[in-house]
């Protein structure tokens, strides 16, 4: 007599799906702590109670409360800039995002920002956000950028990525930072175009 054919047990997915909607709730509750206090007025319970879910949930997505900052800075807005048109060459997606992350430190919550880092110490908290959240993830957006430049002919195939990559980002900060001079449209314009001098495929 044959034995009974047990059926497989159906194996699912550990945890539960993070939940997008929440997350961009969060987040507007982040930017409107940010427009109201500045950083400071950004916390995990603040942020969960103006966003009306618990705090668990704000920490499944960041682990503290600066990188929410850095999270809420990265998806507000900018008040003006040229974003790169869908379709757009390297050269116009490369001017587009460093035309946003300087208009986006150019509104009010990107002043909070820029004036507690240049106060903050380099091993601080929201220094490491900073640097971890915000300004690494914008280098490699730019590094996917110049790659398919090369792939596309619009560059060099022997530029190198880690040097442009430090000039065009590195100039970015160090102007957001120190504040010697202006960091506006205008400036990120002349950075690319003088980059760009140096590593088009007809130079």
């Amino acid at each position: 007599m044959k034995k009974p054919v047990k059926d497989t047990p159906v194996k699912r997915a550990r945890g539960r799906p993070r939940d997008l909607a929440a997350k961009e709730t969060i987040l507007r509750a982040a930017r409107a702590l940010l427009d109201e206090g500045g950083p400071g007025a950004v916390t995990m319970e603040a942020v969960a109670t103006r966003a009306g879910v618990g705090k668990p949930t704000v920490y499944r997505w960041w682990p503290d409360r600066h990188a929410v900052v850095m999270a809420a800075l990265m998806s507000a807005t900018p008040s003006t800039g040229s974003p790169a048109p869908s379709g757009a060459t390297a050269i116009e997606a490369l001017r587009g995002q460093l035309r946003e992350i300087a208009m986006r430190f150019a509104s009010p919550t990107g002043r909070h920002i820029t004036s507690m880092l240049a106060a903050a110490d380099a091993e601080s908290e929201l220094a490491r956000a900073f640097r971890g959240h915000f300004v690494l993830a914008r280098r490699a957006e730019g590094r996917a950028i110049l790659e398919r430049g090369i792939a596309a002919g619009e560059f060099r195939s022997d530029v190198d990525i880690e040097i442009v990559l430090d000039e065009l980002y590195g100039a970015v900060f160090f102007r957001l930072l120190l504040g010697h001079a202006s960091l506006d449209v205008a400036f990120v314009d002349r950075l690319v175009r003088q980059a760009i001098t140096g590593m088009s495929a007809s130079a």
